[in-house]
């Protein structure tokens, strides 16, 4: 069964950083991409990166170099480094795996963990 368990939210002012982690287990997790999702209260479910299984990443235009998504395979974890953050970015984060070629639409993705809530105040 793949669990994937999010870690690392929390409250931080503007301009601030936070790097969130997902472990995952249950899956062979260097053949699998992964991504971040985030969901702000009253909004859709957003993707805001991707990492292939190869280590090919890619963004969402409004986290563009400010986000930064990695995994370890090793370790079985997949990080997102966010930085300069704002109030824009206050929801909750959660981590997906999925297999194929999937991009930053919800729908694409198989397995997600319960969230790490990210509060941002300016």
């Amino acid at each position: 069964q793949v669990q994937l368990v999010e870690s690392g939210g929390g409250s931080v002012q503007a301009g601030g950083s936070l790097r969130l982690s997902c472990a995952a287990s249950g899956l062979s997790f260097n053949r699998y991409s992964m991504a971040w999702f985030r969901q702000a209260p009253g909004k859709e479910r957003e993707g805001v990166a991707v990492i292939s299984a190869f280590g090919a990443t890619r963004y969402a235009t409004s986290v563009k170099g400010r986000f930064t998504i990695s995994k370890d395979n090793a370790k079985n974890t997949l990080s997102l480094q966010i930085d300069s953050l704002n109030p824009e970015d206050t929801a909750m984060y959660y981590c997906a795996a999925g297999t194929g070629n999937v991009g930053l639409g919800p729908s694409e993705w198989h397995h997600w963990g319960q969230g790490t809530q990210v509060t941002v105040s300016s």
